[in-house]
């Protein structure tokens, strides 16, 4: 197991996932133009809802991709991260949304699982991991995002904690 390279990796993470949550504490309303443009499918549901926006998507594959150059991991390692990870969590919210949960609601392992394994398997072709390095770092990032998360939420800058 690569302790260094999982923790590079879950810093990137934690930039990806994080970037939205901040961008609209410090942005507020700026910009705040959602993914999905307000569609409803014909469960009654929006696509993905409200919280997803084309300004946390493009700031967190540009601030993951930021990031991975400068901690040495390389610019390509970022843009695939922030990108899969972003598209991760568009599933997690296009399924919570068909299972009526409403926007920023908390779907225990559906909010963490699919943001974190996707971009991890789709760095294997850039990076040495090994499928036990992955599995430790989405345990690791589930835990962390549940504490991160109360935090943040104490810090008010999540409106929800998890």
């Amino acid at each position: 197991m690569q302790s260094a390279l999982i923790l590079q990796l879950l810093l990137l993470l934690a930039v990806a996932n994080g970037t939205p949550v901040l961008a609209k504490w410090i942005l507020g309303a700026a910009f705040d133009r959602p993914l999905d443009g307000g569609v409803c499918l014909g469960d009654g549901y929006r696509l993905f809802g409200p919280s997803k926006t084309i300004r946390g998507i493009v700031l967190a594959v540009l601030a993951t991709t930021t990031c991975a150059a400068l901690i040495g991991l390389g610019w390509k390692v970022g843009a695939v991260l922030g990108s899969v990870a972003m598209a991760g969590d568009l599933v997690s919210s296009f399924a919570k949304r068909r299972m009526g949960l409403p926007a920023s609601s908390m779907a225990l392992g559906l909010d963490q699982v699919p943001e974190s394994l996707f971009p991890l398997l789709a760095c294997r072709s850039l990076l040495p991991l090994t499928l036990l390095d992955i599995g430790v770092a989405v345990v690791l990032f589930l835990v962390g995002e549940l504490i991160l998360s109360r935090i943040l939420f104490k810090l008010r800058v999540r409106d929800r904690p998890y």
